[in-house]
């Protein structure tokens, strides 16, 4: 019998009282409120006891260049100096990375001096952790900078492990929704905890439509500044007058509201949260991880506010800090005498009294229903890892008979091997069918895998511990995907789609290549071969096949010297990739037969450049290039 997982609402509340009972709240708003008024558009590090190093970056900075670009988007396919290759959309249709452009043009305006001091930092082995914090823009520019060390240590190797945990105070939203599902694909979505208070309207305000009417616009501007320059924010209740506040209250509120509904009614949501949101009022706090119950959660707890408090409550979050502990043993105080008849309800309870909405009756059951949207159903990630391990040994077979296949086409008499005879199957070759069905089979099982590992249903050491799942994916890339190619190439897709290692592979091996990678950077290997590999260890080896097949062909029919040099270097390149492959044995036997594909390319090359020589010899007038005599 498969049992649900234990309720979060209990892991929620405990986390949230666990982390108010550390030092990193207390000594990470300490520094940015020490940054806010020494170092103003800049960051400070700190080193304290056990190895745990604190970056805190301002609240203050410089607002120029913001009035046209405090909404827009940008696309984020790396960030400062690396590829962030877990941004890969599925297909074209997907909605590309984006993120706040005024945020990401602060990030780089500091970067270089972050890197500096990061790279110092990481490389000395006193380091131990590290926690990167800022109050409001400050906040912002911690997560794209936590985002950096994130990738930067992914980048250089796995076995680099410095811990990294983020934690922002009433920060604005950052990227849209491809954004936010890429960090919870990373599984980085733990490594994020956003604070917001029960009022504060900056964490919200991006909410707000691009093209409100030109009075909003500019209360929007004028408020998003303020909170941009102001060093305190002393002053900020005083330049804004109630009028505005309550005008500003109403028209974020509204549009809070419609994110709410999953924001029908209203135009798309173009930001939304990502990682761990730590809600704080006067009651307690809780965290939630759910990216929909984060929006409703801020849109009830906004509800109870009023204007004035919308403004000046993101001053206030040193008084939340201090508060905590003591609000979270009082809180549990309060429940004594109307215990709840489970941990479920009790951790429900706990959650919704630590939101302060405990006393507004219509505010407590949404509260509730929006909570349990973030209770896991359904089986636990180690159970989904069981089921899983036994769904992997009954697709062995399929396996197994694609394996057959490949020796059967070793042997026979028109040598042409595994690849060849895939990709010129006849549609009447029952084997040929089998294990074509066997490859779409093998296809749904893995990528099923992988949706599970990104949707966080499988434990978060599930590669680390478990190393067959690693091996497995690997041995079931170097079968199947020269199969993939072939299917590619025999049906034409290139000539309307593009070459298939930039057009046609499938997402699933670009993250197998990954994890390989990870495991053999971990891992001392002997790569001297005695005799030819099995399986060929470029699984991609036969794209690169037909891509230099198509850039010989092209030699011929090249008048133009500059291209026809180009074609001639990427031609030498293979073929050096290629002999230094066979010179290690890491290709199969079916690569060297007779009639396969390289083979032949290697025979007409022979030709080409036999042709070539002669030309050289002859009258210039006279090129047998275009008598019809290169290969086609």
């Amino acid at each position: 019998m498969v049992t649900d997982e234990a309720s979060r609402f209990e892991s929620s509340e405990m986390l949230a009282t666990f982390l108010a009972s550390t030092p990193l709240l207390s000594e990470s708003w300490r520094l940015c409120a020490t940054v806010a008024t020494t170092a103003s558009r800049s960051f400070v590090t700190e080193r304290s006891g056990g190895g745990v190093v604190y970056v805190a970056f301002s609240g203050v900075q410089m607002a120029g260049g913001f009035d046209s670009s405090w909404r827009n988007l940008v696309p984020l396919e790396s960030i400062g100096n690396v590829p962030l290759l877990f941004l890969h959309r599925n297909n074209e249709t997907d909605e590309p990375v984006t993120v706040h452009a005024g945020m990401l043009n602060l990030f780089y305006s500091i970067f270089n001096e972050f890197q500096t001091q990061m790279l110092a930092i990481m490389g000395n082995t006193d380091t131990k952790s590290i926690v990167i914090t800022g109050h409001s823009i400050g906040g912002a520019i911690a997560s794209l900078c936590a985002l950096w060390v994130l990738s930067y240590l992914q980048h250089i190797s796995s076995s680099v492990s410095v811990p990294v945990l983020c934690i922002t105070f009433g920060s604005p939203l950052l990227g849209n929704g491809s954004f936010s599902s890429a960090i919870l694909k990373q599984r980085w979505g733990g490594n994020f905890c956003h604070v917001v208070s029960k009022h504060d309207i900056m964490p919200r305000l991006l909410f707000a439509p691009i093209t409100p009417n030109t009075a909003q616009l500019n209360l929007l501007l004028q408020l998003w500044q303020l909170f941009m320059t102001a060093p305190s924010f002393g002053n900020l209740a005083v330049q804004i007058s109630d009028k505005q506040k309550k005008e500003l209250f109403n028209f974020v509120m509204s549009y809070l509201y419609a994110a709410s509904q999953d924001g029908e009614g209203s135009a798309p949501i173009l930001f939304h949260p990502f990682g761990s949101y730590f809600f704080v009022s006067e009651e307690g706090a809780v965290c939630v991880d759910s990216s929909k119950a984060i929006i409703k959660m801020m849109h009830l707890m906004f509800a109870s506010s009023s204007p004035a408090c919308s403004i000046e409550d993101h001053l206030r979050y040193g008084d939340y800090v201090k508060k905590l502990s003591l609000q979270s043993l009082n809180q549990k105080d309060s429940m004594q005498g109307n215990i709840p008849d489970s941990s479920y309800e009790a951790g429900l309870e706990l959650a919704v009294q630590s939101s302060g909405l405990a006393n507004q009756e219509l505010a407590t059951e949404s509260a509730k229903e929006c909570l349990k949207m973030t209770r896991r159903m359904g089986p636990s990630p180690t159970q989904n890892a069981a089921s899983l391990a036994i769904t992997l040994s009954k697709v062995v077979p399929y396996r197994a008979e694609i394996e057959w296949y490949k020796d059967w086409c070793g042997q026979q008499v028109d040598q042409m091997g595994y690849y060849d005879l895939f990709k010129r199957r006849r549609s009447t070759s029952k084997m040929a069918m089998k294990v074509n069905m066997n490859r779409h089979k093998l296809a749904r099982f893995w990528d099923n895998v992988i949706d599970k590992l990104e949707k966080n249903e499988l434990p978060h050491d599930f590669l680390i511990v478990r190393d067959k799942w690693v091996y497995a994916s690997h041995f079931y890339k170097l079968l199947v995907e020269p199969l993939d190619i072939a299917e590619y190439y025999g049906k034409g897709k290139h000539t309307t789609k593009g070459h298939y290692m930039q057009h046609g592979r499938e997402r699933r091996y670009w993250i197998f290549d990954k994890w390989w990678k990870d495991k053999r950077a971990t891992a001392e290997e002997n790569n001297e071969r005695s005799k030819f590999a099995s399986l060929t260890q470029d699984s991609c080896f036969w794209a690169r096949v037909e891509e230099a097949r198509c850039w010989l062909n092209s030699v011929g029919s090249e008048s133009d010297t500059s291209k026809l040099a180009v074609l001639w270097d990427n031609i030498e390149k293979f073929e050096k990739y290629a002999m230094e492959l066979i010179d290690n044995k890491e290709v199969s036997e079916d690569v060297l037969a007779k009639n396969s594909s390289y083979s032949m390319l290697v025979e007409d090359l022979r030709k080409v450049r036999e042709l070539t020589a002669k030309a050289k010899r002859l009258p210039h007038n006279f090129n047998p290039f275009l008598d019809g005599e290169v290969i086609p």
